[in-house]
């Protein structure tokens, strides 16, 4: 599953890299793709879905090898049964998020969705045939491909699907419209749901999930007492499918991920192998039954990431003593000030409780003595001016509430965050301008 809004470019890498024999896409991407599709010798076939003018298809000089079919075709064919798979027979590759490079391919088996629907869709959000889901990533992403597909399919419940991206205005709307009991979401979108409309009516949400970056304490706050809808935040990962460790409705710990879904584990590891006790930051370690197999064509790095029965995040985590996981960023995000570490999460968690602030991202950045200092990229609200005054204020608030040497030297206004087509962060473009 592949965004269908990426640059026309990306697709190329996609169809080289899995060597597919099928696209399955819309004619509008299809033309776009045309003139790069005689590079792509794999390709046999195109399944156009939905209306489309075969005049225009035609012109786009699509390569003689590869066969167009309308899918009118497809459903005017003959059915015939189920092939007889395995539950461990591959079945989908999941893609990472890109956010250190080119997205890889996660390989999974048959069984790893249902092990996963079992233990955190029902176990969990006690997904009910009652519910009705809805979610702000698009389906190609594996986040919502669970949480707004398979998992209300499993148990008998709707889900609301449109096209067009999900602004504040359009979730409001289906949300009301079709009275959505579970909308899956990312903390971006909830700031732009709070800051368009604070009086909007989510009586018909039972629960929203967030995922997919960091939900910071202050905002999952300020939603719960707008709206009066808990935020179940948590983590998940293309090697585990989806959630893994969340927070659980009627026990929301406010700035932590919540505790271990069942029939998964997990490790909080020290840089000499050993188990961290609790408090003590170190890289999360998961395991569950729904991990995948390998990366297609990365021995190298799933022999790194996928060890047995286990996958090392690349995160970093510490654990309390209820249980709770509390994420610490990823291990190449840290920033040694002075000698610290310091976890630009926790320094982007108090520029976020400013008034001015929609949301920021910090990584570090050399001075002019060769020592690394904190750099903050931040996006302000229409109602504040990006000047020396404001990024003074910043600094001095970070100042206020953290140790002095973890504030910002710098704070660079931008107007948006760069984002790969899941929702991350690309702190690695980030560090480039810096």
């Amino acid at each position: 599953m592949v965004n269908p809004e990426l640059p026309t470019e990306d697709y190329l890498y996609y169809l080289r890299y899995t060597r597919c024999r099928a696209l399955i896409a819309d004619a509008d991407l299809v033309t776009r793709i045309a003139p790069l599709l005689a590079e792509c010798d794999c390709l046999k076939a195109i399944l156009i879905v939905g209306d489309y003018d075969i005049g225009l298809v035609g012109a786009a000089s699509i390569p003689p090898h590869i066969q167009i079919v309308p899918w009118d075709l497809v459903r005017q064919a003959p059915r015939r049964g189920s092939y007889p798979t395995s539950k461990d027979d591959p079945a989908v590759w999941l893609f990472t998020s890109g956010s250190t490079g080119k997205p890889k391919a996660a390989v999974h088996f048959h069984h790893d969705f249902p092990y996963n629907t079992e233990c955190y869709a029902k176990q969990v959000l006690g997904l009910t045939g009652s519910d009705r889901t809805t979610a702000v990533s698009r389906l190609y992403f594996g986040y919502a491909t669970g949480t707004n597909l398979m998992f209300p399919f499993a148990v008998g419940a709707s889900c609301v699907l449109f096209r067009g991206r999900p602004t504040p205005e359009t979730l409001f709307d289906r949300i009301k419209r079709h009275q959505v009991t579970v909308l899956a979401s990312v903390p971006t979108a909830l700031q732009r749901m709070l800051d368009h409309d604070p009086e909007a009516d989510l009586s018909s949400l039972r629960i929203i999930t967030s995922a997919g970056e960091a939900l910071p304490p202050e905002l999952s706050e300020r939603f719960r007492r707008t709206y009066g809808v808990e935020i179940l935040d948590g983590i998940g990962s293309a090697e585990l499918f989806h959630i893994y460790i969340s927070n659980r409705p009627g026990q929301v710990r406010a700035g932590s991920l919540g505790q271990l879904v069942p029939g998964y584990s997990a490790r909080i590891v020290r840089a000499d192998g050993t188990d961290a006790p609790p408090g003590e930051i170190g890289t999360l370690w998961a395991c569950g039954d729904s991990a995948a197999l390998c990366y297609f064509q990365a021995h190298e790095q799933s022999k790194a990431t996928l060890r047995g029965d286990w996958v090392v995040s690349g995160d970093l985590f510490h654990c309390d003593e209820d249980g709770f996981f509390y994420y610490d960023g990823r291990a190449d995000d840290l920033l040694k000030v002075g000698g610290i570490f310091v976890s630009p999460l926790e320094v982007e968690n108090i520029l976020t409780g400013h008034p001015a602030v929609v949301e920021c991202a910090v990584v570090g950045e050399e001075n002019q003595h060769g020592l690394v200092r904190a750099l903050a990229f931040v996006v302000i609200r229409p109602s504040h001016s990006p000047d020396d005054g404001l990024a003074e204020s910043l600094i001095a608030h970070c100042k206020e509430h953290l140790a002095h040497y973890k504030a910002p030297s710098r704070i660079e206004f931008v107007a948006e965050l760069p984002r790969s087509d899941r929702g991350k962060i690309l702190r690695r473009v980030l560090r480039r301008v810096s």
